[in-house]
């Protein structure tokens, strides 16, 4: 009975942030296939062209990317095959595009949230994007030398691709939508599953140690579980309880905030672009030991940080008294 009551609040839930992606996504869909009809795509893709060709992706590709940073993953996703059709790319392509988006997606949102709990919103925001193009970089150069993921990208779900009339474009966009919320509500209640079995929970108590090798200690290390698993909404949010309360320092809130930029909601956005094509080696793994390297070199330079330069430029104090609620529950949509 208690799993009945809350998966029909997650569903209740679910079908609310649902709705506000659909006000966010359609407009953005339907703008961005007209202004490729018109060749406006073709005329801005230069602008994106070196940092996607540095990352061996077509120029049309910089749009999406660009879209899922202001939006949110589900706001790149309707994107990809509308601006480049799936035979167009290969396995790999579509891993680094996707390991590009993980990184850095729905900043507007997410880092608002991790303001509140007390780092920089400028500094937590550009070590995503440049963690991100990092990684993204990596990865491609590993892929390009060895030759792996060559194949040619064959999706198992195509969200949106081009289509030669209006008519068609639009069925297809309802029909995306449709298998959007089926995938939402399926990704929100196997989530709640997991942890109403109790899994959820052994796998943040397995993830201790190795937080533990990078710095991250005490309550900081379950809350920083919790945002890896669950995502910045949930851990972040947590986190801001914990900052206001002085039960966590500063540097380990730092510190968890970092981590969780580059890796949160793993499980269900791993899941989304892994339908997309991308590969699981690739997307998850690897982002895992980049985020815990990472995040390992930074624990070491603030070990020589000084208290003053720390406050004055990476962590302010007093964070804001109140957070938005709005952001939080939907942050990671």
């Amino acid at each position: 009975m208690p799993f009945l009551l809350s998966a029909m609040r997650t569903t209740r839930e679910t079908i609310e942030v649902y709705w506000l992606l659909v006000r966010i996504m359609v407009p953005i869909t339907i703008l961005a296939e007209a202004l490729s009809r018109i060749g406006a795509i073709e005329a801005v893709a230069p602008a994106f062209a070196p940092v996607m060709h540095a990352l061996g992706l077509p120029a049309e590709l910089g749009l999406a990317w660009l879209t899922g940073m202001l939006v949110g993953v589900w706001g790149a996703v309707p994107l990809v095959f509308t601006l480049v059709p799936a035979g167009a790319m290969s396995v790999a392509d579509i891993t680094v595009f996707s390991a590009l988006v993980l990184f850095a997606h729905g900043l507007p949102i997410e880092q608002k949230i991790i303001r509140q709990a007390g780092p920089a919103m400028a500094v937590t925001t550009l070590l995503r994007i440049a963690g991100g193009l990092l990684y993204a970089f990596l990865l491609h150069g590993l892929l390009a030398a060895t030759g792996w993921l060559s194949s040619p990208l064959d999706p198992v779900w195509i969200p949106m691709s081009a289509t030669p009339g209006w008519p068609e474009f639009l069925i297809g966009l309802a029909e995306s939508l449709a298998w959007m919320f089926v995938i939402l509500l399926g990704l929100s209640l196997g989530l709640q599953l997991l942890k109403a079995t109790g899994i959820l929970g052994l796998m943040m108590k397995a993830l201790s140690p190795f937080l533990r090798l990078i710095g991250i200690k005490g309550e900081a290390e379950h809350l920083t579980a919790i945002g890896l698993f669950l995502g910045i909404s949930y851990g972040a949010g947590l986190l801001i309880r914990e900052a206001r309360s002085g039960a966590i320092s500063p540097r380990q809130i730092f510190l968890s905030c970092v981590f969780m930029g580059f890796a949160h909601s793993v499980i269900e956005d791993t899941l989304i672009v892994m339908a997309l094509g991308a590969d699981f080696a690739g997307i998850l793994v690897g982002r895992l030991i980049f985020a815990f390297a990472a995040v390992a070199a930074i624990a070491a330079f603030l070990r020589g940080l000084p208290d003053e330069t720390f406050h004055r430029w990476i962590f302010r104090s007093g964070a804001p008294a109140s957070a938005d609620r709005n952001l939080t529950d939907t942050a990671d949509a």
